[in-house]
């Protein structure tokens, strides 16, 4: 009887290169680790003809834990659906591929039980680091990947009682920015739009700073609105509630009606105004009140929505950068790195 054969070559090993080569396994590592200048020009040429006809691969894992090192770093990520996180990605990516690094991306679609498993294996996979742009992670759960334990740097948030770098969005600034634009168009009745921003740091500052902002405006009057997106009744509710006041304010007394304008956290909030707006007024949903939104998806040019641009992509080239210099040893302070927002503006806020 035949025994059957498995149909996969078997890689070539460190041993086959020295015997291939005519030199020892010790000569191969000196030359895998760049250590050439011990290496003879003809040893040299026929170490690299030996990798080359056998195809050699060297396990970077194995190599790296034995130099104590697996260029591995760890990125958890609350929701991939937000094209938000898929941007900051793009340049996590980049500067990964520019500093050596392999990123080992973690979703946890907005569960918190899931971030704190995710963390957990995360430590498992022994990573040199960690960016963190998650929902409801807390300090007692990020204890091990920050404070002295595996570097690692948030995105977007901050945690209380965790000191450590972070690189987000100038929320202040940004939310000045929208809010001094709207009140320059016009507007005279503004109501900031987000989902519930107890637990969020960003939430927060954005909502903290359009009240502020509104202090130097009193002709204006503003308020928050509460969104929960993720519970199919109250969001129905609350739309429902909000096309109740903006029909009054249609109706309110002689001569033109306040010019109202809604102000949207970001984009996942902005999305679901547009769409809950646009089944019922019709495309021409925006000669009745404005949307402005901080984060510029692709669909706000389409339906030329006024937008507050976030530097997403800087932010994670950023947040690697930071990560790298404290895998390297970096000893500063914990810093906070805040990148300016930019106004696009669009038919959505025009006078």
């Amino acid at each position: 009887m035949n025994t059957p054969t498995s149909g996969a070559p078997r890689r070539a090993t460190i041993s086959d290169v020295a015997r291939e080569a005519g030199t020892g396994k010790t000569s191969i590592s000196r030359y895998l680790n760049g250590e050439l200048s011990v290496l003879s020009p003809q040893l040299r040429a026929r170490i690299e003809a030996a990798i080359e006809r056998l195809d050699y691969q060297p396990n970077q894992m194995a190599r790296g834990l034995k130099r104590g090192r697996n260029r591995l770093i760890g990125m958890l990520v609350a929701d991939l659906t937000n094209p938000y996180s898929v941007e900051v990605l793009q340049g996590v990516e980049a500067a990964c591929h520019a500093l050596g690094y392999m990123p080992l991306i973690c979703h946890a679609a907005n569960e918190v039980d899931m971030e704190r498993r995710f963390l957990q294996l995360l430590t498992t996979y022994r990573v040199e680091g960690v960016i963190v742009n998650a929902l409801g992670v807390s300090e007692e759960t990020l204890r091990p990947v920050g404070g002295g334990g595996i570097p690692a740097v948030l995105v977007d948030r901050s945690v209380d009682g965790l000191v450590t770098d972070m690189v987000g969005l100038d929320n202040e600034g940004a939310t000045t920015l929208a809010t001094r634009h709207l009140v320059e168009r016009g507007f005279d009745r503004l109501w900031f739009v987000v989902q519930p921003f107890e637990n969020i740091s960003s939430r927060r500052q954005r909502e903290a700073a359009f009240h502020r902002a509104l202090e130097q405006y009193p002709q204006v009057s503003g308020r928050t609105v509460v969104l929960e997106l993720g519970d199919a009744d109250d969001l129905a509710q609350t739309l429902n509630a909000l096309d109740a006041e903006l029909d009054a304010t249609h109706r309110d007394g002689a001569g033109a009606a306040p010019r109202v304008a809604l102000f949207a956290a970001n984009g996942p909030v902005a999305l679901a105004l547009a769409r809950h707006l646009n089944q019922r007024h019709g495309a021409d949903w925006q000669k009745r009140v404005a949307l402005l939104s901080i984060d510029d998806p692709e669909w706000a040019e389409l339906a030329g929505i006024t937008t507050i641009r976030q530097p997403t992509y800087d932010i994670g080239y950023r947040a690697v950068e930071f990560l790298h210099q404290r895998i390297d040893g970096e000893q500063a302070s914990a810093r906070d790195c805040l990148l300016p927002g930019e106004l696009i503006e669009r038919a959505s806020t025009v006078r």
